[in-house]
């Protein structure tokens, strides 16, 4: 089963267990997937997927600090409890210790000898730890491990 297939079942699961905060997050899901699909016009693969899901937890934790900013703990609870739902579908996450042998097969792979082939790393890196690492974090341990 994709993971498009077990996202609409999990939201007939919703519908039918009448769980209206869940069900809204997955429908919040879809429309993201959908309006995608419609906008590239294409069919989403498990990795477009993964990444769509990442990007609306990224905007969600941007949400969370403007929220707790503003003095508004009830929104950002509201943010974390969509965050913990949507994180149900991405792939488990790498240790620190897969991390930095991923880190230290991508430079011995490319070459990468200083800062300036951060690119290189980084790209071979992130194709293997989509969805399974913070590529922020990924990309400063990358930086530190070039600098030496």
């Amino acid at each position: 089963m994709s993971l498009h297939e077990r996202i609409t079942e999990d939201m007939k699961a919703a519908m039918r267990a009448a769980e209206k905060e869940r069900l809204g997050t997955i429908r919040m899901l879809q429309a993201a997937i959908k309006q995608r699909e419609v906008d590239e016009r294409i069919t989403l693969d498990d990795a477009q997927v993964l990444a769509a899901i990442e990007k609306m937890i990224k905007q969600r934790k941007e949400s969370i600090a403007q929220f707790e900013q503003g003095g508004r703990p009830d929104l950002a609870a509201k943010e974390k409890s969509e965050i913990d739902l949507l994180q149900a579908y991405l792939p488990a996450p790498l240790s620190d210790a897969e991390v930095d042998a991923l880190i230290r097969d991508a430079i011995a792979t490319t070459g990468a000898a200083s800062i300036k082939d951060m690119g290189k790393v980084m790209g071979v890196v992130k194709a293997q730890a989509a969805g399974r690492a913070d590529m922020g974090a990924v990309s400063a341990r990358i930086k530190a491990a070039l600098a030496h």
